[in-house]
C-alpha cells in the first residue's frame, strides 16, 4: 500500500533534502580542498594554537588575572540574562520592575566600583597596600 505525504509536508520535505544536500557537499568539498599536509607537529597535539608547548602543564603558572577576568564575566554575563528577562516582561513588571532593574544595575555598579577601588581590574605585579579599603594596588616604582 502506497503512502501519501500530506500536500502540507512537502515544503517540509523539500527542506529536508536541501539541508542534507548542502551538508554532503560541504563535508564533500572539505574533504577535497582541505589540505592534507597541514598534519604534524604542534597541529596533532590536542588544543593546539600552533605554537609547540614547552613543558607539562602542571609546571606551568598562570597569573591570577586569568581567573579574574573569567569571574567577572561570569558576573557581568549574568546580569545581562537577568536584564534581558526584565525588558522582555518590562510591560507586566511596570513601575515596580523597573525600580528593581535600577536597584539591581545600581548593585552591580558599586561591585564594579568595589573592583576598580582595590585594584582588581589592573594587570601587573601587585603588593598589598595597607591602607584601609584597598587590598591591592599596582606596584608604581
Amino acid at each position: 500500500m502506497a503512502t501519501v505525504v500530506p500536500a502540507d509536508m512537502w515544503p517540509f520535505l523539500i527542506f529536508c533534502v536541501v539541508v542534507f544536500g548542502l551538508l554532503g557537499v560541504m563535508l564533500v568539498a572539505s574533504w577535497y580542498i582541505g589540505s592534507k599536509a597541514r598534519h604534524g607537529g604542534a597541529q596533532d597535539i590536542p588544543y593546539e594554537s600552533g605554537v609547540v608547548p614547552v613543558g607539562e602543564a602542571e609546571d606551568m603558572r598562570l597569573s591570577i588575572e586569568f581567573y579574574l577576568v573569567a569571574i567577572f564575566f561570569v558576573i557581568f554575563d549574568l546580569e545581562t540574562i537577568f536584564i534581558v528577562a526584565w525588558a522582555v516582561a518590562f510591560e507586566e513588571t511596570a513601575w515596580l520592575g523597573y525600580g528593581a532593574a535600577a536597584v539591581f544595575i545600581g548593585m552591580l555598579l558599586i561591585a564594579l566600583l568595589y573592583e576598580y577601588r582595590t585594584g582588581a581590574l589592573e594587570w601587573g605585579v601587585k603588593r598589598r597596600v595597607f591602607v584601609p579599603g584597598r587590598y591591592a594596588r599596582l606596584d608604581s616604582t
